[in-house]
């Protein structure tokens, strides 16, 4: 993960979960993270089979369709983007350590204080996520 993510994102580690915008154009972003065997969330999900969690991909997702708005400069740097709903959430395949998730992002919706967005991610040519989701976006409160 370069710098770039980071000044795209006001997310940081253990909570990141982009390493790339792959490609960007008006209709699509792609962006890519492998989930290394280090993350925070295996040992406990689970020991003796560890997957990511749900919970996890969707943030993936999320954070993608954010990272790339800003890269897209529709968002002000200062801008934070808080989930506030997620709908038609479809899981079909379990993402292990060491597998690289690439997310294909469509933003529904935008106005600069609310974001809808749809995506779905996969491994290698195998979807393992889908969903919809709102975030409402603007500064931080002080």
């Amino acid at each position: 993960m370069g710098n770039e993510i980071e000044e795209l994102l006001p997310h940081r580690k253990p909570f990141l979960f982009v390493d790339k915008i792959v490609s960007l154009d008006e209709g699509k972003i792609v962006a890519r993270h492998v989930f290394g065997e280090e993350e925070f969330f295996f040992p406990g999900h689970f020991p003796r089979y560890p997957v990511v969690p749900g919970v996890i991909l969707i943030e993936t997702l999320a954070q993608s369709g954010g990272a790339g708005l800003r890269k897209q400069n529709k968002l002000p740097p200062d801008a934070l983007f808080f989930l506030v709903a997620v709908d038609k959430v479809k899981f079909r395949r379990q993402v292990r350590p060491g597998e690289e998730l690439r997310s294909e992002i469509t933003t529904l919706r935008f106005s600069t204080k609310m974001i809808k967005q749809a995506g779905k991610a996969y491994v290698g040519d195998e979807l393992a996520v889908e969903a919809e989701w709102l975030c409402l976006a603007g500064a931080a409160p002080l």
